[in-house]
């Protein structure tokens, strides 16, 4: 997985999105395994379209069946206003866009109270706030819920409380 390529393509295309869910975690509090990235991206017009560009430049696939699938860039412009989440596959990452995430309000009341972070090769990206981590993981139900990632989202509120 290449998310340095991911992050710089979709930053490069001034896309607004948020890292969100297993990849936001292991960046910024622990060292987990996560096999995709998930993204929440602004649902406007512009950043749709902003978003489709650099996912054809990331070489990304995604279909609505077997016989459907095949490279986005080839799709006819607008298709990310299909459906509210998309799976896709990259020669870089498997990415998840998400237009919208349970338990959260507006993204851009979300993006306000984002981290701001960097990966190790100093690649920028904005993650999604301990507190809308928490959110995100509670409005899941009971059995879906990663309980060890709650209870550090819970410790890392604490302590930041205290300072």
């Amino acid at each position: 997985m290449n998310v340095d390529h991911v992050f710089e393509t979709l930053n490069g295309h001034e896309v607004a999105y948020l890292v969100i869910g297993g990849m936001n975690f292991l960046l910024r509090h622990a060292p987990v395994l996560t096999f995709d990235m998930d993204v929440w991206i602004e649902d406007t017009p512009e950043n749709l379209d902003r978003c489709e560009k650099a996912l054809g430049q990331l070489q990304a696939e995604w279909g609505t069946s077997d016989d459907d699938w095949g490279p986005v860039a080839k799709r006819p412009p607008g298709w990310l206003r299909g459906q509210g989440v998309f799976c896709l596959n990259s020669p870089y990452a498997a990415v998840d866009v998400f237009r919208s995430v349970r338990g959260l309000e507006s993204w851009a009341d979300c993006r306000a109270r984002a981290a701001e972070g960097q990966t190790a090769a100093g690649i920028p990206f904005w993650g999604l706030s301990d507190e809308d981590m928490l959110k995100c993981q509670t409005a899941l139900p009971e059995s879906e819920r990663n309980q060890e990632r709650i209870r550090i989202l819970r410790e890392a509120l604490r302590r930041a409380i205290r300072e």
